[in-house]
């Protein structure tokens, strides 16, 4: 396989768009999916069993099964320069890949290890536990010799899709943890339940906010949307109906404000940021987010960089103040 050149906006694109691809896959393929994995403990669908079989066990690689069948639709393509500065004792995993794969390697199987270890962490985040590099090695098995191409493609898919950074916590142990991005913590996940994490739209969003001026039209924000597989009224396997968790749930949370658009008629509604993001997150962050998924760095958008930096400013005086 050749080395990875695609375009990050591009992979951006596909990761939505093939977990999109779940909604119409038979119970039967998904299972079989499943099954070529060797996970088998753990119910296929979320709330399809009352209780796991092992339940009450420790949660390892041979007796896990992904509690959300929804990332097997992951067709992983290529990894982009994803890397990002971390202090203290988490750091950030960067996720770019430049090394050649063997050509008697399929690239099938790669595929399908990625989508294996994008379950395993995401089981792992759902239970609040950090993961080992030795557990991921388990989940790989026979490709253990590309543990680090599998490992950052997995990576760039948690960060992309599911809006969660991978940061070594130890290094001695190559432990790492599972955290929310850009400060943010909600991931609409609700207590004791099995879902999906959502952060990846809701950054998503933010940014179409900010690049649009600091608000978006529902037409606007739509039309971004829909380029990535996500569409109004239609179900997806991560998300959910995407219009009520983004009229409803984002902005309960105070994620997002939805008003009516003054003098609009007809009626035209529009997002902006709502009082929670102000307050953890900034716009150089999502900005800075934005420039990874074009391959490029937040300078590139003179406007947007210009009003982050003012933002930064006024962040700062007012902690000294």
């Amino acid at each position: 396989m050749p080395q990875h050149q695609k375009n990050p906006q591009c992979l951006y694109d596909q990761c939505f768009q093939t977990c999109s691809e779940i909604q119409d896959m038979e119970v039967d393929q998904v299972s079989k999916t499943l099954q070529e994995t060797h996970l088998s403990s753990y119910p296929l669908i979320p709330g399809s069993s009352k209780e796991a079989p092992d339940a009450g066990k420790p949660s390892t690689p041979e007796n896990h099964q992904s509690f959300c069948s929804s990332s097997i639709a992951m067709t992983t393509t290529s990894s982009g320069e994803l890397n990002e500065g971390a202090s203290g004792q988490e750091e950030e995993v960067g996720t770019s890949w430049a090394g050649p794969t063997p050509e008697n390697v399929p690239i099938r199987a790669l595929d399908e290890k990625v989508i294996s270890l994008v379950n395993f962490m995401l089981f792992k985040y759902h239970m609040k536990e950090p993961v080992t590099e030795a557990d991921m090695k388990v989940v790989i098995k026979e490709y253990e010799d590309h543990f680090t191409e599998i490992f950052l493609r997995a990576c760039e898919h948690m960060e992309m899709v599911f809006g969660l950074d991978v940061k070594r916590v130890d290094p001695t142990n190559h432990c790492y943890g599972l955290f929310i991005k850009l400060g943010l913590t909600y991931d609409g996940v609700l207590d004791g339940e099995e879902g999906m994490p959502k952060t990846g739209i809701l950054i998503f969003i933010l940014g179409v906010i900010f690049m649009k001026g600091n608000s978006a039209t529902e037409e606007e924000v739509w039309e971004v949307l829909n380029l990535t597989g996500i569409y109004a009224g239609q179900k997806h396997a991560i998300f959910g109906e995407p219009r009520e968790l983004i009229t409803k749930d984002f902005v309960k949370e105070k994620y997002l404000e939805y008003r009516q658009v003054a003098d609009s008629d007809p009626a035209q509604f529009e997002f902006l940021w709502g009082p929670r993001a102000h307050a953890e997150t900034t716009k150089m962050k999502v900005l800075e987010f934005l420039a990874k998924v074009h391959g490029t760095d937040p300078s590139s958008f003179p406007s947007p960089y210009e009003e982050a930096l003012q933002d930064e400013e006024e962040r700062a005086r007012a902690r000294i103040s």
